[in-house]
């Protein structure tokens, strides 16, 4: 399963590198740190799972799901927010996300996610 991490924190992506390498089957195919170019590696690299996060430069996580809902094909969007607020959660899933998770507490879900998904393939 390939996989794209979009997010600005190093340490994050560092962590959820570390997380991901663990789990056979996974392929990490790049990484975005902006909003443009988490929406132009999702057009060149088409992941078939998103690891999105909801604030980047060049605006949120929302403009990214707006950005690749055009596409034939559109992979599976995990958001890891740093708030889990439920008009966050409604409004992201609303949009296209299939997960929504709080970095605070469910950063672990994320590999619960994916293996489930794998299994699921």
């Amino acid at each position: 399963m390939r996989v794209l991490i979009a997010d600005d924190s190093e340490a994050l992506v560092q962590r959820l590198v570390a997380a991901l390498a663990e789990i056979s089957g996974i392929e990490i195919v790049g990484q975005a740190g902006t909003v443009e170019d988490a929406s132009r590696a999702v057009r060149d690299l088409k992941p078939d799972v998103v690891i999105l996060d909801t604030r980047m430069p060049g605006g949120s996580g929302i403009d990214v799901l707006e950005s690749i809902k055009s596409d034939r094909v559109t992979p599976i969007v995990i958001v890891l927010a740093n708030y889990g607020f439920p008009q966050y959660r409604k409004k992201y899933l609303e949009s296209g996300a299939r997960f929504f998770l709080d970095k605070s507490n469910e950063f672990e879900k994320v590999s619960e996610v994916l293996r489930s998904l794998l299994v699921a393939r």
